[in-house]
């Protein structure tokens, strides 16, 4: 109990635009990943036809 009182718990506006940053970013990220991917499948593709 002790240490839950030293805790400093965001606000919602800061918890709303970091949880918002967050979910952008492993969008982003999971696109990039995809392109990669097709990029990838593509060119194997076109080597080993």
């Amino acid at each position: 109990m002790a240490e839950l009182r030293r805790v400093v718990w965001p606000s919602r506006q800061q918890l709303f635009s970091e949880s918002v940053a967050v979910i952008l970013m492993v969008t982003l990220s999971a696109f990039a990943i995809a392109a990669i991917d097709r990029f990838y499948g593509w060119a194997n593709a076109q080597v080993f036809r």
